[in-house]
Parts: C-alpha cells; structure tokens; sequence
C-alpha cells in the first residue's frame, strides 16, 4: 500500500477554504441598504405610508403617501405625500438632489415649503453619504401609484381625515 503524501502549500490551501468567495455586494447596494435602515429610523412609514397614522399600515403601499393628515392651526392641512418613485403620483421626476434638498430643508423642487411637521431641521444634520444612500433607498423603491389628498387651505372643507396639532397657549 502506497503512502499519500501532502506537502505543506496543499495542505495549507485545502485549509484556508475556497478559492472562489461569495460576490460582495455593490456599493450601490450598500448604500440602497443603508438608506432603508435610515428611512427605517427616520420613521418615514410613520407618516408617509397609507394606514400607518389609524395604527392598521398598509404594508403593501409602504412609503406611498398618508390617507391622514395634519392641521396646522392658521395655515391648512397637510398630507404626507408619496415618497415612491412613481412618476405621477410620488418621486418619480425628482432628482436626488432634489430629494435630499426637500428632506434637509423642507423644500419642495417647485419651492413651496413642505408640511411643518416634518422634523427637517433634524434631517438637516444628515451627513452627505446619509443623505445620498436615503435618496437611493427612495427611487429604488417599485413605484406604487397613490395620489395623497391635496393640501387643503386653512378656510377650505377637508377632503380626508386629519390630525389637528394644537399649538399650546
């Protein structure tokens, strides 16, 4: 009977696995991922996903736009929009950086301010790379067509339910 022998560099390379590892992910997806995580954090279906504010969130519009809003004493009511990337209804012509700016500022790209009660002043803070990969997360969502109530004026009949914010005396 014959011996087998093995010498030290096979063995070592049997040992250390295989040759071939599992493909890495993209940076692409890394950011795609770390900007779920953000809109995660951020509570962005809190608001913006149909459902959410009556406590039953409608999972499969997830981000598609509220059916609840927020009056805001002296100045209407507001309903979370549509935050996916359908083209009629939701992001879907908004550039990242016209995403990014309306989530730091609080600006739509057409320049009327978004609802008060989105806490922009703290997305402001967000770090360039935090912006940029919640943009991604955004217009990588599939599209779900959902139409948002329309702003109602402070003298107007509301046309959907709604939060009333009290402001204190």
């Amino acid at each position: 009977m014959r011996k087998a022998v093995v010498k030290p560099a096979l063995l070592a390379l049997a040992l250390a696995g295989p040759l071939v590892s599992a493909p890495r992910e993209s940076a692409a997806d890394e950011r795609v991922k770390r900007g779920a995580y953000l809109a995660a954090i951020m509570d962005c279906g809190g608001c913006h996903t149909p459902g959410a504010l009556r406590g039953k969130p409608d999972h499969a519009r997830a981000l598609a736009g509220s059916d609840v809003g927020f009056e805001i004493p002296g100045l209407g009511i507001f309903y979370p929009p549509n935050l996916t990337p359908d083209r009629e209804t939701g992001l879907g012509k908004w550039s990242a950086a016209e995403i990014i700016k309306a989530v730091r500022t609080g600006s739509r790209p057409d320049g009327r301010v978004l609802v008060p009660v989105m806490p922009y002043h703290s997305y402001a803070k967000l770090t360039d790379k935090d912006a940029q990969a919640l943009a991604a997360y955004l217009k990588s969502l599939k599209p779900v067509r959902n139409q948002a109530p329309a702003i109602t004026g402070p003298t107007e009949k509301p046309r959907a339910p709604f939060l009333r914010v009290v402001v204190p005396e």
